[in-house]
C-alpha cells in the first residue's frame, strides 16, 4: 500500500497519468476508499473504472455507493453498458431492494439493452432471490437465447422459494445441466425437510455421471444424510469429499461433523472435531456439543461448552439449546436452571420458545410438572406446540391427568389435525383407569375423523434409501421381504428365551396377515 501512494506520489509530481492503473492496483488490494478518492481525482473517468468501482462496492457492501456512482454516470451523460446493469442487478439482489431493481430494471429497457442474455440472467437472478418468482419467470420467457446459468438462476428461485414442484419441473426441461443445476434442487430439497428426495437426487446425479459434484453439492447432501441416517453413502461421500480436497472448506467439514453426530457415530464425530482444529467456527462446536447431548454424553457436551468459553468463543442461542438438552438428557435439573438463567444475565441472549421448550422437558422430566406449567404460563411469547408437546410428554411419564388435560387442549387448538395428541392425552386416561374419558376422546377422534398416520421407517441398503410404511406390501420386494422376517420370526421363537419375542412375532405375523 506504501509503494502505491509513493508511486501515486511521484505520478503527480512528473505529471503523468497512471490514475487508471493506480486505481485498479487499489482495488485488487482492496483499499476501495482510497480508489474512490483517487477516482474523483480523474476530471472524465471512463465506464470502465465506472463499473470497477460499481463492481467493488458491491462485493464490500456499499450498495448506496453503486447506485450514488451510476446516478453520477448517467448525470455525465454517459451511456450504461450491459455490464453496468449486470452489476447493479447484483447490488440490487444483495440489498433486496424491489423498489431499486424495478428502478433500474426500467432504465435497462429504456437503454434498449435487453438482448444481452449475460445482464438478463442477472435480472432473473435478481427477481428470483427476492422471491418475486412471478416477474423472473416473466423476464424468463420473454428472452432469448437462455442458457444454462439462465435457468439455473430460475430453478434456484424455485427451490429457495418452496416451489420444488416447479423447480423439478423447470430442471426436467433443462436442454442441459450443470453441476449447479443439480446443486440447486439438492440444496432446495434438503432446506425444505425433504431429505429423502435430496439424497435420490444426488444419487441420480451419480448415476448419470455427466457432472461431478462440488463442495457446496456435498455441502448440501450431507444434511440429506445426516437426517436419514444414511450413514453408509454420507461415509463415501465424506471418502470423495476428502480425495478432491473440498475438506478445506468449513461448510463441509461442519455437514460430515453434522453427519456423524446425528447417526451417532459420535466418537467418529469427535475425531473429526479435533481434526478441524483451530479452523472450528461456532457452528463446528455447536454441532459438536448437540450431539454429545443428544446421544447422553451430557457430561462430555457441557465440558466442551466450559472449552468453548475459555477459548472465548461467545455462544450463541443454538449452544444454549445443545447444553439445557444436554441437562435434560443427564436429568441434572439445577444445572439445567442455571444455564437458562445465564443465558440472559451473563450473555445478553433472550431465551426464544426452543429453550423455553428445553427447559419445560427438563423440568418435566424430572417430576416437576406443575413447575413446567407455571413457566409456560410466565412465558413472555406465546408457547407453540413443542412447549405444550414437552409438557404433555411429561405428563404421560408421570400420570399427570391434571396438566395433561391443560396440555391436550392448547394442543388442540395449535394442532387439531395432529391425531398424536389425541392418542397420548388417551394412553393417560387409560393408565389413571378412566375409561370413560378414554371412550369420549376415542368417540370424538372418530367422529371428527382424525386418523393417526402410519409410522414409517427408512432404511439405508446397497447405496438406496428405502422407505417402509407400516402395514406396507407396495415395496416391489415385499414377498422377499415378508418371506425373511417369517423365517427370522420362527428362528427367535425357537431359540428365544425372552417373553418380548412373543410380543416381536405377533407384531410381525399381524403385519403379514394385514
Amino acid at each position: 500500500m506504501n509503494q502505491l501512494k509513493k508511486f501515486h506520489a511521484h505520478s503527480l509530481k512528473i505529471g503523468t497519468d497512471f490514475t487508471k492503473d493506480l486505481i485498479t492496483k487499489l482495488l485488487e488490494i482492496p483499499n476501495i476508499n482510497y480508489a474512490h478518492k483517487v477516482f474523483d481525482s480523474i476530471p472524465n473517468p471512463n465506464l470502465s473504472l465506472y463499473n470497477k468501482l460499481i463492481q467493488a462496492h458491491s462485493s464490500n457492501g456499499h450498495y448506496s455507493q453503486c447506485f450514488s456512482l451510476y446516478s453520477q454516470l448517467l448525470h455525465r451523460c454517459m451511456l450504461p453498458s450491459p455490464h453496468s446493469f449486470t452489476l447493479l442487478f447484483v447490488a440490487c439482489s444483495k440489498l433486496s431492494s424491489c423498489s431499486h431493481g424495478q428502478m433500474v430494471h426500467a432504465h435497462f429497457l429504456k437503454f434498449g439493452l435487453d438482448h444481452d442474455v449475460y445482464a438478463l440472467t442477472a435480472l432473473v437472478d435478481m427477481y428470483s432471490k427476492m422471491g418475486l418468482l412471478r416477474l423472473a419467470r416473466k423476464v424468463f420467457d420473454e428472452m432469448g437465447g437462455k442458457d444454462v446459468p439462465t435457468w439455473n438462476s430460475l430453478i434456484s428461485g424455485y427451490a429457495r422459494s418452496g416451489d420444488l414442484v416447479e423447480a423439478l419441473r423447470c430442471f426436467m426441461d433443462m436442454p442441459s445441466r450443470n453441476v449447479i443445476s443439480w446443486t440447486a434442487l439438492i440444496s432446495g430439497y434438503s432446506q425444505n425437510g425433504r431429505y429423502r428426495e435430496a439424497l435420490e437426487m444426488y444419487l441420480d446425479m451419480e448415476r448419470e455421471g455427466k457432472v461431478r459434484p462440488n463442495h457446496v453439492t456435498i455441502a448440501s447432501v450431507l444434511p440429506a444424510c445426516a437426517n436419514l441416517g444414511a450413514l453408509e453413502v454420507g461415509e463415501r461421500i465424506e471418502a470423495y469429499a476428502r480425495a478432491n480436497g473440498y475438506f478445506r472448506n468449513a461448510y463441509v467439514c461442519n455437514a460430515a461433523l453434522e453427519m456423524y453426530s446425528r447417526c451417532g457415530v459420535v466418537e467418529k464425530a469427535m475425531q473429526l472435531f479435533d481434526e478441524i482444529g483451530g479452523d472450528r467456527n461456532l457452528c463446528s462446536w455447536n454441532t459438536m456439543i448437540m450431539g454429545l447431548a443428544v446421544h447422553g454424553r451430557c457430561h462430555g457436551a457441557l465440558e466442551l461448552f466450559n472449552q468453548m468459553l475459555r477459548k472465548g468463543i461467545a455462544p450463541d442461542d443454538v449452544t444454549f439449546v445443545g447444553v439445557i438438552l444436554a441437562c435434560t438428557h443427564g436429568g441434572m435439573v439445577e444445572k439445567g436452571r442455571e444455564l437458562f438463567n445465564s443465558m440472559e444475565q451473563r450473555f445478553s441472549i433472550m431465551p426464544k420458545l426452543e429453550h423455553y421448550g428445553c427447559i419445560v422437558d427438563l423440568l418435566g422430566r424430572a417430576g416437576l410438572v406443575q413447575e413446567a406449567y407455571e413457566l409456560i404460563m410466565a412465558m413472555p411469547m406465546k408457547p407453540d406446540s413443542v412447549v405444550w408437546g414437552a409438557l404433555l410428554g411429561a405428563c404421560s411419564f408421570h400420570g399427570n391427568v391434571e396438566f395433561a388435560e391443560r396440555a391436550a387442549e392448547a394442543l388442540f387448538k395449535l394442532e387439531p389435525w395432529n391425531p398424536g395428541n389425541y392418542v397420548i392425552l388417551s394412553n393417560i386416561y387409560a393408565k389413571a383407569n378412566k375409561w370413560g374419558e378414554v371412550a369420549k376422546l376415542r368417540k370424538f377422534m372418530k367422529g371428527s375423523n382424525t386418523i393417526k398416520a402410519a409410522g414409517h421407517s427408512f432404511i439405508e441398503e446397497g447405496g438406496r434409501v428405502h422407505k417402509f410404511v407400516v402395514e406396507d406390501k407396495y415395496h416391489p420386494r415385499s414377498i422377499e421381504i415378508f418371506t425373511v422376517l417369517d423365517f427370522v420370526a420362527a428362528e427367535m421363537k425357537f431359540h428365544g428365551k425372552n417373553h418380548y419375542l412373543d410380543s416381536i412375532i405377533d407384531e410381525i405375523r399381524f403385519m403379514e396377515s394385514s
